[in-house]
C-alpha cells in the first residue's frame, strides 16, 4: 500500500545533473529559480480544477523480477479521490478511506487524514504542494523538443539523506503545461515511472462514486483498520 502511494510521489532517473554540483544542491533553498516558476505555473493550473480524472501508464522495476506494467485510472475532487490498478481500488470520501482487493474479496477500512499526515500523494495536485514543502532542492536539468512537443525536465532530489528515494524527475510539457510523465529511482535499485496518457479538467462523476458500495459486493470480506 505505501509502496503504491509513493508512485505518486515519484520522477527521477540517474545523478544527472546533480552530479557534477552535488555540494551545491543540497537544501531547499538551493532550488534553481527556473525550475521554480514552471512548477509554480504548473500547480496555479492544477489548483484551479474543480475536479480532474486522468488515465496513466504504470511500470514497475524491481532488481531480478520481471518488469510489470499496468494502466490505471484517477480521479479527485476536492479531498475526494478514487485510484484504479490492477488488483486494487483505493477511494476516500474524505473522511474514510477504503482499499478494496477483489481478488482476495476484501476491503480494508482506514480514516483518511491517516494517510494525508503521511504525506501520501494521489494525484498531480498533490505532487505539486510538495515542491514547496522545503523537502526536495530541484533545478530544471534541460529543455528538449520529443514528438513536436516541448518537453521541460526538472529533477529533485530529496533533502533527507535517509528518505526511501535518491533521485526524482518530472517531465512537463512547455506549451500545455501539464504533466507529461513522473519517474523515481529507490535506493534499492527499483525504479517507478508513471506516464499520463488522457487529462479531463473539471470532470464530473456519479453521486457515490467516491465511496465503497459494499452492497455491489456483499459477500466481501471487511477488515475495519480504524482505531
Amino acid at each position: 500500500m505505501k509502496q503504491l502511494l509513493i508512485i505518486f510521489l515519484a520522477t527521477a532517473l540517474n545523478f544527472g545533473a546533480f552530479a557534477q554540483t552535488d555540494n551545491l544542491f543540497s537544501k531547499a533553498s538551493d532550488s534553481d529559480p527556473a525550475a521554480k516558476s514552471v512548477l509554480d505555473k504548473l500547480k496555479t493550473k492544477y489548483e484551479a480544477f474543480s475536479s480532474l480524472s486522468a488515465e496513466f501508464d504504470l511500470i514497475i522495476e524491481i532488481p531480478e523480477e520481471d518488469r510489470i506494467e499496468q494502466k490505471g485510472a484517477m480521479a479527485q475532487e476536492g479531498d475526494k479521490f478514487r485510484l484504479e490498478l490492477e488488483g486494487q481500488t483505493i477511494i476516500s470520501d474524505g473522511t474514510t478511506l477504503w482499499v478494496h482487493l477483489p481478488q482476495n474479496n476484501e476491503v480494508q477500512i482506514n480514516d483518511a487524514e491517516d494517510f494525508q499526515d503521511e504525506g501520501d500523494m494521489l494525484s498531480p495536485q498533490d505532487i505539486l504542494k510538495k515542491y514547496e514543502s522545503g523537502e526536495f532542492v530541484y533545478i530544471l536539468a534541460d529543455e528538449y523538443m520529443k514528438d513536436n512537443t516541448i518537453i521541460q525536465q526538472i529533477e529533485f532530489k530529496p533533502t533527507d539523506s535517509d528518505a526511501d528515494y535518491y533521485k526524482m524527475r518530472l517531465l512537463v510539457d512547455k506549451k500545455k503545461n501539464t504533466i507529461k510523465e513522473m519517474k523515481a529511482f529507490s535506493r534499492d535499485g527499483s525504479r517507478y515511472t508513471f506516464r499520463m496518457t488522457k487529462l479531463v479538467e473539471n470532470d464530473t462523476f456519479d453521486k457515490g462514486f467516491f465511496s465503497f458500495d459494499k452492497s455491489k459486493f456483499p459477500n466481501v470480506d471487511v477488515q475495519d483498520l480504524r482505531l
